[in-house]
């Protein structure tokens, strides 16, 4: 886990109904790509862990007999069952639970993912349970946003024509600074130098080989309101919504007149 910082179950405190909204997509076609790099067929179990409101698993569901998301946030996991009903997702369910707490009676699993989750845990002790859970040839899958071989984010593209203006990113993270402090919040506690990197070397530690990364496109330029940027500041562990306190009004006030 990171240095110095310890989880608690405020982390996403709030945030869950913003997800939907806010959160961007993940690369259109990635769970077909999955599907075809791992040889899924409809057979053998999925398990989400730090699932959130099910935008992987609920995804990938099609392609496997069960699949089991695993989140400590209660508030999450309901708005993922909500998602299910909404979708027609018949082969799901859902733990609550953390990463470091699975239990043993979950059963293997062809495939475990982490999607933008990993860095929350405690990796060396999560990978080394993940890696008894699998069933011979299952895999471990890591998703995130395109980074670096140092495991910084790769910057991508934004569009700059007065049509297609990007988000005021530097004014949004200036005014959560104003309201926030100048170290990051997560939870009770702050990230000073942020979440670790370099999942590669705690895999190989846990025992895992043949890593294989596979790099799937967006391409799309996706058209946001600013009700959709506030939901997006939100739905993130470091502006998420009990952070703010009795300040909350005022802040999605002076969000709002950035976004104007």
């Amino acid at each position: 886990m990171p240095d110095g910082w310890h989880w608690d179950s405020t982390l996403f405190q709030g945030s869950a109904a913003f997800y939907e909204r806010g959160r961007l997509p993940y690369a259109p076609g990635f769970a077909e790509s999955l599907a075809t790099v791992l040889g899924l067929d409809g057979r053998g179990r999925l398990l989400d862990v730090g699932c959130g409101p099910g935008s992987v698993m609920l995804a990938m569901a099609r392609f496997f007999t069960e699949t089991v998301g695993v989140d400590p946030d209660e508030d999450m996991l309901a708005e993922a069952e909500r998602q299910a009903r909404r979708r027609g997702v018949t082969n799901a369910r859902w733990v609550t639970s953390r990463a470091e707490d699975l239990p043993a009676d979950l059963g293997e699993f062809r495939v475990v993912v982490f999607a933008n989750s990993f860095h929350w845990m405690d990796r060396d002790r999560v990978a080394a349970t993940v890696f008894e859970l699998l069933e011979p040839g299952g895999a471990f899958v890591h998703m995130s946003d395109l980074k670096d071989q140092y495991g910084e984010s790769v910057p991508q593209p934004r569009p700059q024509s007065p049509s297609d203006p990007a988000p005021p990113n530097a004014e949004i993270r200036e005014l959560v600074r104003r309201y926030l402090g100048p170290v990051r919040r997560a939870g009770q506690g702050t990230l000073p130098n942020g979440t670790p990197g370099r999942e590669d070397l705690v895999l190989e530690k846990a025992g895992f080989e043949a890593f294989a990364r596979h790099v799937i496109p967006a391409g799309q330029v996706v058209e946001r309101s600013a009700d959709d940027i506030v939901a997006w500041v939100f739905s993130l562990s470091h502006s998420a919504p009990h952070l703010f306190e009795d300040r909350l009004v005022d802040f999605e006030r002076d969000l709002s007149l950035d976004l104007a």
